[in-house]
């Protein structure tokens, strides 16, 4: 067919379920699956960064798990290239967004792969404990906590986390993008 020069974009069809549907539907999730989902995203970050590109807005939403045990990165309609200049644009943050942004992106600092690492770091930490680190109900008190709280893990998800777990997660979400 011809696209008779009308500009179009075309896009993959993605069947399955986003990691937040998922979640939020209270599907029971073995720690090794998990974990599974994690590690699968982090390839495919190291693939994005390895090629230059930064994603910007890892949350469970833009994770999407196909019925084979596939995970997809979504909407890298926000990514940029390491190169170029990268600053946050703050107009219309959505409130759950702004709990997976990395404190560079909050202060408008430039930002690199490590920023994506702070939003995985997040995205494990809600997986593995059931609950955000940086929960508040307005996007001051979001930011607030993003930049200067250390989330603790619930007394109840501490079982479930092993110490090494716990500190992959802790190191994800520094403060500093050098740790």
């Amino acid at each position: 067919s011809q696209d008779r020069g009308v500009p179009f974009i075309a896009m993959e069809l993605v069947p399955g379920i986003d990691l937040e549907s998922l979640v939020r539907a209270g599907e029971p999730l073995l720690l090794q699956e998990k974990l599974d989902i994690v590690i699968q995203v982090c390839r495919g970050l190291a693939f994005a960064h390895g090629h230059g590109i930064v994603h910007r807005d890892i949350k469970p939403s833009n994770i999407r798990l196909l019925d084979d045990g596939t995970v997809k990165i979504m909407d890298f309609g926000i990514a940029k290239s390491i190169l170029a200049a990268s600053k946050l644009t703050q107009t219309g943050i959505a409130l759950g967004t702004a709990g997976y942004l990395a404190p560079e992106q909050i202060q408008g600092r430039p930002i690199d792969a490590r920023t994506d690492i702070f939003a995985l770091g997040v995205v494990a930490f809600e997986l593995s404990t059931g609950v955000r680190p940086f929960e508040s109900a307005t996007l001051s008190n979001v930011l607030y906590k993003i930049l200067n709280e250390e989330p603790q893990i619930p007394a109840e998800a501490e079982s479930r986390c092993s110490p090494e777990l716990t500190e992959i997660i802790r190191r994800c979400m520094a403060k500093e993008p050098a740790d």
